[in-house]
């Protein structure tokens, strides 16, 4: 397998003109292994313990609010930005010709501005650095349920450790695939600009080429697995979070720990709905313990 493709310059110089293709075809290998063998994995696995619910505090809303609509326009306009690039720049490797050029520099026009908005976004009204928490201590606990059905899996803060992680991958693997792409957006005729193939040389294209080839292949896997998790019937409960900006009490209350994930009714970071305002604690408790019990 290569790992890169190669042709010769003007001047008979061997340079790179960017990743194999061979690659494409790996992630995708790659990303569906991984799927399948997930599931199996899923389907085999002994039933797993859960953590204790602990003290449910006084007053918790029937409904968490956890992403805001400011939140959820951002998350869609990327996904939509992301699929049409992904699309643009392997779809027709695989053999369906279409007029890909403009539609792929334009998504990526949008997916750059959607992440500069996130980034504004994080550091001027949210708390930037609380996905940023490493959580060696949550990262081994999570090892261990992994390893082992019978412990629980431990309770998070908002952002759970395994979504910490795929936030830093995607990050890194982002900021690449924006970054080259800016730079090889130089070499195409745009409404603002006329190209320049001149501004590097053809050795350093060659790099930029191959990092952003490197970049998109890994977003392959990235994005599989993502809509993957987001699709599978026991993470429904935080897919509808970014569909309708709350998850419910129980759901909340199983999965996150109340002290790092701090929820007041009065402090403006909860939703009341669906419960009298009166409704208290022990109520939450009870209709939880209820329903583990059904289970």
């Amino acid at each position: 397998m290569d790992f890169w493709r190669t042709a010769a310059n003007p001047w008979g110089q061997d340079v790179l003109i960017g990743v194999s293709w061979d690659l494409m075809y790996a992630a995708i290998i790659v990303a569906a292994a991984f799927l399948v063998g997930h599931a199996v994995w899923i389907k085999t696995r002994p039933a797993e313990a859960h953590a204790d619910i602990g003290d449910v505090p006084a007053g918790l809303p029937e409904r968490i609010p956890r992403h805001s609509v400011a939140a959820r326009i951002f998350h869609w306009t990327m996904s939509g930005s992301m699929l049409v690039l992904l699309v643009t720049a392997f779809v027709p490797v695989l053999g369906l010709q279409f007029p890909w050029v403009s539609v792929h520099w334009i998504a990526g026009v949008v997916l750059t501005a959607t992440i500069v908005y996130h980034v504004v976004h994080s550091i001027g009204w949210q708390d930037f650095w609380a996905m940023f928490q490493v959580g060696v201590d949550e990262g081994m606990a999570h090892l261990k349920h992994l390893m082992d059905a019978k412990a629980p899996a431990p309770k998070a803060g908002k952002y759970p450790f395994d979504h910490r992680l795929f936030h830093h991958a995607l990050v890194v693997v982002g900021l690449g695939v924006i970054g080259t792409g800016l730079l090889m957006m130089v070499r195409i005729d745009t409404p603002l600009w006329t190209s320049n193939p001149y501004m590097l040389a053809d050795s350093t294209w060659g790099i930029v080429y191959v990092l952003h080839g490197l970049c998109g292949v890994s977003l392959i896997f990235l994005t599989a697995s993502h809509i993957y998790f987001a699709l599978r019937p026991e993470k429904w409960w935080i897919t509808w979070s970014m569909l309708r900006g709350w998850v419910d009490r129980d759901s909340y209350l199983a999965h996150h720990d109340p002290e790092k994930w701090v929820v007041t009714e009065g402090g403006g970071s909860a939703v009341s709905g669906g419960t009298s305002p009166s409704e208290t604690g022990a109520d939450a408790d009870a209709s939880l313990k209820a329903r583990s019990a059904a289970e």
